[in-house]
Order: structure tokens, then C-alpha cells, then sequence
């Protein structure tokens, strides 16, 4: 007499060890709801209380939200989850708090300064034209700009390159000590104490005049611990395997640190100089005190005043006109322009240098 067996398959619960982990999921509409009901909550609570400030109704709105996901989780999951929710709301709403003041700057500035920037404002000078007066340009201010940063760099890149070599290849004992600390120390200098120390050297002492090296000289001091850091980071990343397999071959030491070293770190180190060429590209203050301004155009930085974009801002808002105000915004819509092109370069350098791993 045979007997058939019937085998049921176990049900899912929720509820059972093997399924311990299982636990009741949030809609994906619930977070969008409750960012839309905070925002109409920050404008009723905004308009209630009288405050003029929009940045007030967005706070409001945006505490509104960290303690309405975290509710709704808790209720809806549990506590752990609401925690995690309300981690990754404050992270994003840090990245936002942190993104509207550069919004902020970018979108004045291109509002105010975009009806100025064409082809006459570009490639004409200050020559004259009175505060008061339409027109002129920040063509003059450009050629300052390119040749003071250009001549900042080709002194401080080679210089803090090989600082780098030297602290991270061969640096050891108080010398490497004594560069490191002063690297340090120059990282923290005012831009200004670097052109008074230039002014008191370069010009008072030396008896050289105004010009746009000086500024350039100042700039170095600027520029020359961001490319020692920069590029004693890149180096250090650089596997020591890569050091003890050309050594093991016979080749130099110096050759290594040439042909595989370098070549190795060289996209970080190309972003490093570049982003330290933008650093320097707004200062202000040394700029001010050794090149000394110029409304014509001076094509040679060794003899005589030369303007800059950061001197021409300056320079056309102390003016107070209408007008200079126009200039003004329109070259810091060029300079921001030209900051922006170069940290892009240097993005791309990166990316196209950045070693390939295959799969």
C-alpha cells in the first residue's frame, strides 16, 4: 500500500530568523512629498513671521524636511533607517548650502557683467576714456594678467617641482626638516605680506621700479607652496615598486626619478600648477603695491606700471561711476572666465593622464 507524501513549501514571513533583515520600504513619492510640503511650509511660516529673506525660507523649509524624513521614516520603518535618511539629508543639504553662495556669485556676476563683455571690450584699453565716459576695454589688463602669471610660474614650477624631488626622493635629516617647515610657514602667508616683503626688497632696497615682474615675484611666493605640496602628494602616491623594479634593472637613481617617477605622477602634478596658477591668478593685493596700474597697454612686463584684471576691478570701483561699475563686473566676468578655463585644463590634463587599468 503505497503513501504519497505531499511536501508544502515554506511560506515567506517576514517575521522568521532566515528573514530577519526584511522590513517595510518608504514609497519612492514619500521624499519628494515631504521636500514639496516643506517648501510650502517655509514659504507660509516665512510670510507669516514677515521675513524678507528668501536664504530664511529655504532654512526653515530645509529643517522642516530633516525632521519630517526623519518622522516619517521612524514610523514607517524604524529608527535606524531614520537616522541613515537623516544623515544623507544633512550631507546634501550641506552640499546645497554650500553651492547657493557660489550660484549666487556666478549668477550677479554674469548678469551684471555679461552686457559688457564683447569683442570691443576685449580688445580694446582704458586709453582715453574717463570714469565717466561708455566704453573702453580690459585688453590691456589681460596682457598684464597672462604675462604676470606666466612669469610667476616659469620661477615658481621649475623651483617647487624640485623641492618636491628632493623632499620626498632624497630629503632626510634637518635640511629636509627645515624646507618642510618652511613650506609650511609660506603656505600661510597674506598675499599682502608677500608684497611688502617684494616692496621692501625688489624696489626699496635693490632700487628697481614698479612693474608687472615685481608683482610677479610677489606671486611666486604665493604660488610656490602650493606646487611643493601639491606635487610632494603626487610623488608619494607613486608605488615604491615602481622605484625598486627600475633599481633592481641598474637604472640610476635619477634616471628612476625621471623616466618613471615623473611620467608616473604627471597628471596629478599638471593639475597641482595649474590649479596654483588659478590661485594666484585673482590676487589682488601685491598687485596693488609693486605694478602700480596703467590705463595704456604695456606689453613689456620689466619697465613701467602694467594693469591686471584684479587692479582694473579695483581700480574702476573706486572710480564710483556707472559706468566703471559696468567695466568693473565686466572683467570680473573675464577673470572668473579665465579661472574657470584653467581648473577645466587642469581636470582634463588629469583625466587624459590618469593611469588606465585594464579589466
Amino acid at each position: 500500500m503505497s503513501h504519497t507524501v505531499t511536501h508544502r513549501r515554506p511560506t515567506s514571513d517576514a517575521r522568521t530568523p532566515g528573514n530577519a533583515l526584511a522590513h517595510r520600504r518608504m514609497p519612492r513619492w514619500a521624499l519628494p512629498a515631504i521636500a514639496v510640503a516643506s517648501a510650502v511650509l517655509g514659504v507660509l511660516v516665512g510670510t507669516v513671521c514677515d521675513l524678507s529673506s528668501h536664504l530664511q525660507w529655504g532654512l526653515i523649509a530645509l529643517v522642516l524636511f530633516v525632521l519630517g524624513t526623519y518622522g516619517t521614516t521612524a514610523v514607517l520603518e524604524d529608527r535606524r533607517q531614520a537616522k541613515d535618511r537623516v544623515a544623507t539629508s544633512l550631507m546634501w543639504a550641506c552640499f546645497i548650502i554650500a553651492v547657493v553662495p557660489l550660484y549666487s556669485l556666478i549668477e550677479t556676476t554674469v548678469a551684471k557683467g555679461v552686457k559688457m563683455v564683447d569683442g570691443h571690450f576685449l580688445t580694446h584699453s582704458m586709453a582715453g576714456v574717463l570714469s565717466g565716459d561708455e566704453g573702453g576695454g580690459v585688453y590691456h589688463a589681460i596682457i598684464g594678467t597672462l604675462e604676470q602669471v606666466g612669469l610667476a610660474s616659469l620661477i615658481a614650477v621649475p623651483i617647487g617641482v624640485l623641492t618636491a624631488i628632493y623632499l620626498v626622493e632624497y630629503g632626510s635629516g634637518k635640511l629636509a626638516l627645515a624646507v618642510t617647515f618652511f613650506v609650511d610657514v609660506m603656505t600661510g602667508i597674506p598675499s599682502i605680506v608677500s608684497g611688502l616683503f617684494i616692496l621692501a626688497f625688489w624696489i626699496l632696497v635693490l632700487g628697481f621700479s614698479y612693474s608687472g615682474f615685481a608683482g610677479s615675484l610677489a606671486l611666486v611666493i604665493l604660488m610656490l607652496p602650493v606646487v611643493v605640496r601639491s606635487t610632494e602628494e603626487m610623488l608619494k602616491l607613486v608605488p615604491n615598486e615602481l622605484r625598486e623594479a627600475s633599481l633592481a634593472l641598474g637604472v640610476p637613481k635619477w634616471r628612476t626619478i625621471l623616466k618613471v617617477v615623473l611620467p608616473t605622477a604627471l597628471g596629478g602634478i599638471t593639475t597641482g600648477i595649474m590649479l596654483a596658477v588659478a590661485r594666484i591668478a585673482g590676487e589682488t593685493a601685491p598687485i596693488l603695491l609693486l605694478v602700480f596700474g596703467n590705463q595704456l597697454i604695456n606689453n613689456d612686463p620689466f619697465n613701467g606700471p602694467q594693469s591686471s584684471l584684479p587692479f582694473f576691478i579695483y581700480e574702476q570701483y573706486v572710480l564710483g561711476t556707472e559706468q566703471s561699475y559696468d567695466r568693473a563686473w565686466g572683467a570680473a566676468l573675464v577673470l572668473i572666465a579665465f579661472v574657470m578655463i584653467l581648473n577645466l585644463v587642469a581636470r582634463g590634463i588629469a583625466r587624459w593622464k590618469a593611469p588606465k587599468t585594464g579589466r
